[in-house]
């Protein structure tokens, strides 16, 4: 999974499919279900998702295919956590947060490696 650009601030839904490994089709229906959901749009009607967004879907992501959430059941928990105050990166189970900061850095890692060796 590639990595969020820490100085970009929006991402196409193109770049957002590659990031969390859905399809843009699964992305557009998850946006009529969710109304929490909600990526802006440009001048030219494209989506423009923010970090927030991202981070939003991949908690959907994991409700949905890791807790085996249905629809309703995730915007039940989605709602829920929203009343208890967490967002985004801070609703997702520790661990699943760990495993993404360890992918983060293995990839940096390898990146630096691939430079040195030229």
């Amino acid at each position: 999974m590639p990595e969020l650009f820490p100085d970009k601030e929006y991402y196409s839904i193109s770049e957002v499919c590659e990031i969390t490994g859905l399809k843009s089709h699964v992305l557009r229906y998850w946006e009529s279900q969710f109304k929490i959901l909600s990526p802006a749009k440009n001048r030219a009607g494209n989506r423009a998702y923010r970090k927030n967004d991202i981070q939003i879907i991949q908690l959907i992501k994991h409700l949905l295919y890791t807790e085996m959430y249905t629809i309703e059941g995730a915007q039940r928990k989605l709602a829920q956590l929203k009343r208890m105050g967490k967002k985004g990166s801070e609703a997702l189970p520790v661990n699943e947060k760990n495993r993404e900061v360890l992918q983060n850095i293995r990839r940096e890692l390898l990146q630096l490696k691939e430079l040195i060796e030229e």
